[in-house]
């Protein structure tokens, strides 16, 4: 993932100022309409992501949105009249107006993490099951890039909770997603199966996965 030459100076700009790593920005249009202009800064971590969050609206922080908008104007208006026409009409198109950018921000940790975890073959996911061999485990099923083993009954659940079976089931299931893992940014030690159990499911989400996981 490399970044465009014409956008070097920007994700310099926003590594330094908010102390992130951006990986790439991706310009385009809301609905391929040129009169709304969009800007991605594709981060790398999660927890860079959340320097860009407001955590009372759980939305973009505005006021960081603006900034970045800002500076993309002030790159673009330190080019002389013609290399600056001439960028603005390679990148953008004669409609562009930095006022009206859009930004918005991603991470590359949370793709890579949800592609590890569905690129285990559901064969492993059946000999890890067989494997196990335990008749109050009823189902194994991953979903983006965590994994829920559901057991029968709620009294179940509540045992095996933080025991030492589960974790040993931490343990196994990392050391298969970790075949998968190609960036490496699983961790072991804060890894973590979640448990639950058929009957919440059946009870609370009429046996439906599209109810338990909306």
């Amino acid at each position: 993932m490399k970044i465009k030459e014409e956008f070097t100076p920007l994700a310099k700009w926003i590594d330094e100022k908010y102390d992130v790593k951006t990986l790439n920005l991706v310009f385009d249009f809301i609905k391929n309409d040129k009169s709304y202009p969009r800007l991605q800064v594709c981060l790398e971590y999660v927890k860079d992501k959340g320097k860009f969050m407001d955590n009372q609206t759980y939305s973009f922080d505005k006021t960081k949105q603006n900034e970045v908008s800002d500076k993309f104007a002030e790159i673009v208006s330190g080019y002389n009249i013609k290399n600056r026409q001439n960028w603005i009409k390679k990148i953008f198109g004669l409609t562009y107006k930095p006022n009206n950018l859009f930004v918005y921000f991603s991470d590359f940790e949370s793709i890579a993490k949800i592609e590890a975890n569905e690129n285990i073959p559901e064969k492993k996911i059946k000999e890890l099951k067989t494997a196990i061999n335990n008749s109050e485990l009823w189902e194994i099923d991953r979903r983006f890039d965590s994994v829920t083993y559901f057991l029968h009954t709620e009294e179940q659940l509540i045992r095996y909770q933080n025991s030492e079976i589960h974790k040993k089931w931490n343990q196994e299931y990392f050391d298969l997603l970790k075949d998968y893992d190609e960036f490496g940014y699983f961790i072991r030690e804060s890894y973590s199966v979640f448990l639950d159990s058929k009957e919440n499911f059946d009870k609370n989400y009429e046996s439906n996965w599209f109810y338990y996981y909306k």
